[in-house]
């Protein structure tokens, strides 16, 4: 039995700047200039650079990590939406919506910003599957 339970949730926020964008970049090696050059990223349908679709994931990771149990990821399903510009803040939701068994349960993870117009937008949504197991101590 899982140790989150159904409509368990957790929240994770990440302020995104272009510092972060450049640091992800250089941990993954991902140097798709519509993140790092924004003369590039200007001309390209973003109109600007633009944060990783993955580093907006990584917010969600965050956030299955606060809910109860040891978490671990066993798949993730996610469709991104609007892109993430430097100076916005991700905020990730995560909310358990079935047991399925095994310790497993399937989690709805949505993330949003607010957007240029002051209305929050949504980055990203989709689920994950994980498992949610006591934690042993030694």
């Amino acid at each position: 039995m899982p140790v989150a339970t159904v409509e368990d949730a957790a929240e994770a926020t990440l302020t995104v700047t272009e510092e972060t964008i450049d640091d992800y970049a250089d941990l993954t090696g991902d140097d798709n200039p519509i993140h790092r050059d924004e003369a590039y990223a200007a001309e390209t349908f973003f109109g600007g650079r633009v944060a990783h679709g993955m580093l907006s994931a990584g917010v969600v990771s965050a956030a299955l990590a606060d809910l109860p149990g040891d978490i671990v990821y066993l798949s993730q399903d996610l469709t991104f939406q609007n892109p993430v510009r430097p100076g916005q803040t991700v905020t990730a939701t995560v909310t358990v919506e079935e047991e399925l068994g095994d310790d497993r349960i399937r989690v709805e993870t949505v993330a949003e910003a607010e957007g240029e117009d002051g209305e929050t937008e949504q980055i990203l949504s989709g689920e994950a599957v994980v498992m949610s197991v006591p934690h042993e101590s030694e």
